[in-house]
């Protein structure tokens, strides 16, 4: 195969893959009737001034099903987390004890779980839009490769079939991300 082609076709794997790791983080923070620390790595504490994720600030311990214990690093940070918490959209209270924070997630109710359900619907959808256009660039460039002269139409055909291939699993993945999150968003 030659250079041009094989350079296409990894670089687009690799960014496929970027896209599935997006989507995996997409889906752990969204809320589940579980309480688990991926759920805060979209939360945003003002620490100093400075924006910083909530998972840099803190350490994390699931104490049961519905309850996280949130350690922070630094003790002056804790109003801000707490802030921090009751500002996001979790619908969680947080309690402080003075050293660390505690959140009870509440139950979720039917319809907030069909929200959470569309919202996990729509990142994924933004997961397989985002392969598809990086398929879209490969094929592209295979096509260029082929026009230009720099590769036969067989080779490019076969590349073709195999940047299909690669796009057919990284969509089917998503799939696969998304069912095991519809599954546990149904989870009473």
């Amino acid at each position: 195969m030659s250079e041009v082609i094989e350079l296409a076709l990894m670089e687009g794997e690799e960014k496929m893959e970027k896209a599935l790791e997006v989507a995996r983080e997409d889906m752990s923070s969204i809320r589940t009737g579980r309480a688990h620390p991926g759920m805060f790595a979209k939360i945003l504490v003002d620490y100093y001034g400075a924006p910083t994720p909530l998972q840099q600030l803190a350490s994390f311990t699931v104490q049961d099903a519905r309850t996280l214990l949130i350690t922070p690093y630094d003790k002056g940070a804790m109003s801000s987390i707490e802030k921090g918490l009751r500002d996001s959209d979790m619908g969680a209270n947080p309690s402080n004890d003075g050293n660390a924070i505690r959140i009870v997630i509440p139950q979720l109710t039917e319809e907030r779980r069909k929200e959470y359900i569309k919202l996990a619907h729509s990142k994924g959808e933004d997961a397989k839009v985002t392969i598809r256009h990086l398929r879209r660039q490969a094929k592209d460039t295979i096509d260029r490769a082929v026009k230009d002269g720099e590769v036969g139409e067989d080779e490019g055909t076969r590349a073709e079939k195999e940047l299909e291939a690669l796009t057919r699993r990284h969509v089917e993945a998503v799939d696969e991300i998304l069912k095991a999150k519809e599954t546990e968003l149904l989870e009473v």
